[in-house]
């Protein structure tokens, strides 16, 4: 649901993809605050960070791995129960795209 501290390494996807480039990856290795860092925790986790360095200035993308924490990450989680988080080749748009289901007759917590 939400995050906050530092981290000193990272890999992300930048999100300005084009034909002949679907996969932009940058390495960071500097210290950097957790601005945001949103998505879901499935089989294999889908999770969107925003960074700040030194002076401000931001950068974001989808995380491909390498998230090593500096001083702390204090990390919220919520749990939807009955929705299942998918994500899916688009043959339209060719794009790879979540999709979130209703489960039927789910167990409910206590």
């Amino acid at each position: 649901m939400t995050c906050v501290g530092s981290i000193t390494k990272a890999t992300l996807r930048l999100a300005n993809a084009t034909a002949s480039n679907t996969n932009q990856i940058i390495h960071l290795n500097e210290r950097f605050e957790i601005v945001s860092l949103v998505g879901t925790l499935n089989k294999a986790p889908h999770l969107h960070i925003c960074l700040s360095d030194k002076d401000g200035k931001t950068v974001g993308g989808h995380v491909i791995s390498d998230l090593e924490v500096f001083t702390t990450a204090e990390i919220v989680i919520g749990e939807c129960t009955g929705l299942q988080f998918t994500r899916e080749m688009d043959d339209r748009t060719v794009c790879i795209v979540d999709h979130v289901t209703r489960i039927v007759n789910s167990p409910k917590r206590q």
